[in-house]
């Protein structure tokens, strides 16, 4: 009888399709960039939205799809990124720098945050979230000098309204970028393993040698400051925030997810799928209204139903296709010779 050993085989990165994928995102980035060079300056603007929405949907699906972590309460992230802008563009920073900064002190926030929502789990943890969103806006809208409960302008800002919504497409442009960057090489990396082994099995991850609290810590770290990022960006666009109950609303928690299981649960471009789905949507329907919620509702019943993978998912099981490849492969070695092994026939 004839075997192969260990050796016979090799454990294929997809490097050269993940080389690929790099350069070909580099190009479309790059596209991007000088779009607003070429098209109108009303198309660009209103990409703003959906780079910020791509992000907020890789966010949480960090955080759901490859971590295990159900959250509902994300938008107390997005909220302190957009007041982060006021606080450091108080202190003498611009908007743009305000914002960067605003998301490492949002990450420095977070940190502490998880040591109160680690100790739930399943659906406590989701609900949990939410209850330290709700937190997180009372003790906002305690603060005069953050417009308390009427919302706030970024009063120090001048410039040219053009030069404004450029710069603001370059932000959230990058912001998308450095999220599907960060998110493409954790997932490759050993923590992107026991990340999901921790979301298939927390205990048997543990008994494995896992940090299970360090690494969900990490990632729950990583998925605040691309929301504050995101936040950040909303408040520039819109020269402040209206309303404290708008920014911290729970509905943006809702649509990340919605986007996220419509597009796919569990993959890069799943996120990117549904995303884009929700932007047409929202950009042509939503003054339906009432009608609009609805449908948005059954398109999510209807995916669930009859793609529980999501969109992209189906399209990967059908035609194992993957655009971010971020798993491992065993093929075998072309040029190794196969052992040969005594059977009982042969004896």
């Amino acid at each position: 009888m004839t075997t192969l050993t260990a050796a016979s085989f090799r454990v294929d990165r997809y490097q050269k399709r993940a080389l690929m994928a790099g350069g070909v995102s580099a190009a479309i980035f790059v596209a991007l960039a000088a779009a607003p060079y070429l098209l109108d300056p009303a198309i660009t603007s209103s990409w703003i939205k959906l780079f910020y929405l791509i992000t907020l949907a890789t966010m949480w699906n960090l955080l759901a799809g490859y971590a295990g972590m159900v959250s509902v309460g994300q938008q107390a992230y997005i909220g302190l990124g957009a007041y982060g802008v006021f606080v450091f563009n108080d202190l003498g920073f611009d908007a743009y720098s305000s914002a960067l900064i605003a998301s490492i002190a949002v990450g420095a926030i977070a940190l502490p945050l998880s040591f109160v929502a680690f100790r739930l789990r399943g659906g406590y943890f989701a609900i949990g979230t939410w209850v330290i969103a709700e937190a997180v806006r009372q003790i906002i809208i305690r603060f005069d000098e953050l417009g308390a409960g009427r919302g706030r302008s970024i009063s120090t800002y001048t410039g040219d309204p053009v030069f404004r919504n450029l710069f603001t497409y370059w932000l959230a442009l990058g912001i998308l970028a450095l999220a599907l960057i960060v998110t493409f090489y954790l997932l490759r990396s050993r923590m992107g393993i026991a990340l999901q082994s921790i979301r298939d099995n927390e205990v048997a991850a543990r008994a494995l040698g896992i940090n299970v609290s360090r690494t969900k810590r990490i990632v729950f770290t990583i998925a605040a400051m691309g929301a504050s990022l995101a936040g950040s960006v909303i408040c520039i666009q819109a020269i402040g925030v209206a309303s404290p109950n708008q920014i911290f609303s729970v509905s943006y928690s809702a649509f990340m997810i919605f986007m996220v299981l419509i597009g796919g649960i569990g993959t890069i471009e799943g996120p990117i799928v549904g995303a884009v789905i929700y932007f047409v949507m929202d950009f042509y329907f939503s003054q339906l209204g009432l009608w609009y919620l609805v449908v948005l509702g059954l398109l999510a019943i209807l995916v669930t139903l009859f793609l529980p993978k999501g969109i992209w998912g189906a399209i990967h099981e059908r035609f194992n296709i993957s655009l971010f490849p971020v798993g491992h492969r065993i093929v075998p070695i072309a040029d190794h010779i196969p052992t040969k092994v005594l059977s009982n026939a042969d004896v």
